[in-house]
């Protein structure tokens, strides 16, 4: 005689119900943005591959050549390391229109707004949700290329022709990337809340960046204190000088008076030494930024772009709070 055994339907969900890493509203956000997630996550990956292949490819060449024994060949990298810091620099502002203008424009516009603050979930609950998982999915991201970028880079700084100060090194390393990312991100979604609509929020998040990057290198130079070195008028430029980025320069008189570096810029060698005597110029005043306060001056300038991002994020929380979405 067989027996049919029917086993509880409760105790059969339990059995087979498998345990979920995340649940609630973060589950739900997560999933509501699975796509730009995986997205995010392939173009890291496929980032950081891209420049671990791009550095052996650099390392292969330096060997060949002897490197550093011997010269390194010119140029040592070919269009793709070009193409990479231009990936990288343009980041930050892909995420911001991509990323950040959506975010919650997408909702509002579609009405998913109005339906999930309607719900047990407070609305401020789901704007933290939503905010926090698109900062954090940025700062991981940019984070993480920066990193790789940096160990690339910084061995082989000498040999790769751009200066410390131009923006596809300085913005692209060390904690300038995810900062200048997060701002802009911020910037994105800040903008998208007021906007209410996605294409314009991306098109003016869009301006909005360009502007802000545009300004950004305006300042960035700002960020550290000039250093003055004076050196014979004659005499060759010190070593020192070799990784520095230029602020100013002048010539100068022995008693320290200071003129414009074409001051006396002659149409004759005779007309030029006479000028030279005649206002005793014996020195050349070169004012530089030193390689060794990169570090300094890109904390520095995270900082700032840090706590734009608070003040963006805290007014955006603010505003969702105080008006229907």
């Amino acid at each position: 005689m067989s027996t049919t055994l029917t086993a509880d339907p409760a105790a059969r969900t339990a059995r087979t119900a498998r345990p979920r890493l995340l649940r609630g509203l973060t589950w739900l956000v997560l999933r509501q943005h699975r796509t730009t997630l995986c997205c995010v996550l392939a173009l890291t990956v496929l980032g950081s591959l891209w420049i671990v292949y791009q550095r052996a490819q650099l390392i292969d060449v330096l060997d060949a050549a002897g490197w550093p024994g011997k010269p390194a060949p010119v140029p040592v990298v070919g269009e793709a390391y070009g193409s990479l810091t231009s990936l990288l620099t343009l980041l930050p502002g892909v995420l911001a229109v991509f990323l950040g203008a959506p975010l919650i424009a997408a909702d509002q516009e579609q009405g998913t707004a109005q339906l999930v603050t309607t719900q047990s979930v407070t609305r401020r609950r789901w704007v933290v949700a939503k905010l926090g998982w698109c900062l954090l999915i940025t700062l991981a991201a940019c984070s993480v290329l920066s990193a790789v970028f940096t160990w690339w880079w910084h061995p082989y700084r000498s040999v790769l022709g751009d200066n410390w100060m131009d923006t596809a090194v300085f913005d692209v390393t060390g904690p300038v990337l995810p900062a200048l990312a997060l701002f802009l991100t911020a910037a994105g979604f800040t903008i998208g809340i007021l906007v209410r609509r996605v294409l314009a929020s991306m098109v003016v998040t869009l301006g909005f960046t360009v502007v802000a990057q545009t300004a950004w290198g305006m300042f960035r130079d700002r960020l550290g204190s000039p250093r003055t070195i004076r050196y014979p008028l004659d005499g060759s430029m010190p070593a020192r000088l070799d990784d520095a980025y230029e602020v100013d320069r002048w010539v100068g008189s022995a008693d320290g008076q200071l003129y414009g570096w074409g001051s006396c810029a002659e149409a004759t060698e005779k007309a030029t030494n006479a000028c030279i005597e005649e206002k005793g110029i014996v020195d050349n005043v070169f004012q530089y930024l030193d390689y060794e306060q990169m570090s300094a001056m890109q904390w520095t300038g995270a900082g700032i772009l840090l706590a734009g991002t608070a003040a963006l994020t805290a007014f955006a929380l603010w505003w969702t709070s105080r008006r229907p979405l």
